[in-house]
């Protein structure tokens, strides 16, 4: 397509800026389907006036809408919405009821074709897709039925394939904040898949995934930080592969992540790296969007850094009551929108804001962690 643009370009260099296509004009739905109609979020959306049953129920609504519109309408698993609804819908389930299972029939049609030594380039190309496939399907299993399916399997097969010879698994493509930062943080999301899998990693007998398997661990032990979301997510990585990481690891990445809450109790997944040290390559656009930001000399806090603070202190045995998870959930509450979901600025391109998705799935989870659910088990959304 660019190639076409340049030829036309250059074949009429006397056309008139009246000759030029008319800007795309800016998306009216963040998800559309057949009987699903989800807006486009924006900062102006009004804020719920209490927290309750409700209004957890329209989070979990928009959750499943958004997923099932993405598999209805697009062709591709995806860092921003059926990913993070096959990895965190599941946990829910005791509370809003099964997931949908038109994503998760989605994801085992979508298991990526074998990839041999060969197809250097098809196994990098597919590692972010077989990571989150894998994740998902692994979560499925874990939280749904409670034992490992086939298809399961052959997708931890496959995406063990896809690994680099480093033992990482290598991110391609333009930077997504968050979850597609850097190798380290999708190597630790196929760790997540083969500790999540029921029975999947303590019954490996395959010399060579057991291989693969030893590789990814050096790979994530021996990482030296980029940033200080790199730092902070040794703190995963410890509820993930506890041996991986040190007790004056864990130590050091609880306190970075204590000292950059802020005095409203959230926390800004801003604060965590200089804009061009997610990864590299960042394109210009990303590049200049982030430094243009109304709040870009002091990020505010957003909801997916402070649900994912709250995720990561629990996970490592801070206890709900704790001041700064309590202050942390306090802001949750009171920022989520009428709508259900969490406002949040897009950090990759601003114009449909799925970082909102991302961080609505989060922010569910730590309320979820924290016991903040609760209230919706009387009234559970039932699938």
């Amino acid at each position: 397509m660019k190639s076409a643009s340049l030829l036309l370009l250059l074949a009429a260099p006397l056309a008139s800026a009246a000759d030029a296509p008319p800007p795309k004009p800016k998306p009216e739905f963040q998800y559309k389907s057949e009987g699903i109609a989800v807006s486009i979020p924006t900062a102006g959306e009004a804020k719920v006036a209490a927290f309750n049953a409700a209004t957890i129920q329209a989070a979990s609504k928009y959750l499943d809408d958004g997923a099932v519109t993405w598999v209805r309408e697009k062709s591709c698993i995806n860092c921003h919405t059926t990913g993070p609804y096959m990895a965190e819908r599941p946990a829910l389930s005791a509370l809003l009821g099964r997931p949908n299972e038109e994503i998760q029939a989605d994801f085992i049609t979508s298991i990526p074709a074998p990839a041999n030594d060969s197809q250097k380039a098809k196994k990098r190309v597919g590692a972010s897709t077989s990571v989150w496939c894998t994740m998902g399907l692994a979560e499925w299993d874990k939280h749904v039925t409670g034992k490992l399916s086939e298809h399961t399997g052959r997708a931890l097969r496959e995406m063990m394939t896809r690994q680099a010879d480093n033992g990482s698994f290598v991110s391609t493509g333009e930077v997504e904040i968050p979850h597609i930062t850097t190798d380290f943080e999708l190597t630790l999301q196929a760790a997540r898949a083969i500790t999540a899998a029921p029975g999947w990693l303590a019954g490996l007998k395959d010399a060579d995934l057991l291989a693969r398997v030893e590789k990814m661990k050096v790979f994530l032990r021996d990482s030296k930080p980029r940033n200080d979301y790199e730092h902070i997510l040794r703190l995963q990585l410890a509820s993930t592969l506890p041996d991986l990481v040190t007790e004056g690891e864990a130590k050091g990445a609880m306190v970075l992540l204590s000292q950059k809450q802020h005095p409203d109790g959230g926390w800004s997944l801003r604060d965590m790296s200089a804009t061009d040290n997610w990864r590299t390559p960042m394109s210009e656009f990303v590049l200049k969007l982030i430094p243009s930001l109304p709040d870009a000399a002091r990020p505010e806090s957003d909801p997916y850094m402070t649900a994912f603070a709250i995720v990561l202190m629990r996970q490592n045995n801070v206890p709900a009551k704790d001041g700064r998870i309590q202050r942390g959930i306090a802001w949750l509450k009171r920022e989520q929108r009428v709508s259900g979901r969490w406002w949040m600025h897009s950090l990759y391109r601003g114009n449909y804001h799925y970082i909102t998705y991302i961080a609505t799935a989060q922010a569910m989870k730590a309320l979820a962690l924290c016991g903040e659910l609760d209230v919706v088990k009387d009234s559970t959304v039932s699938r």
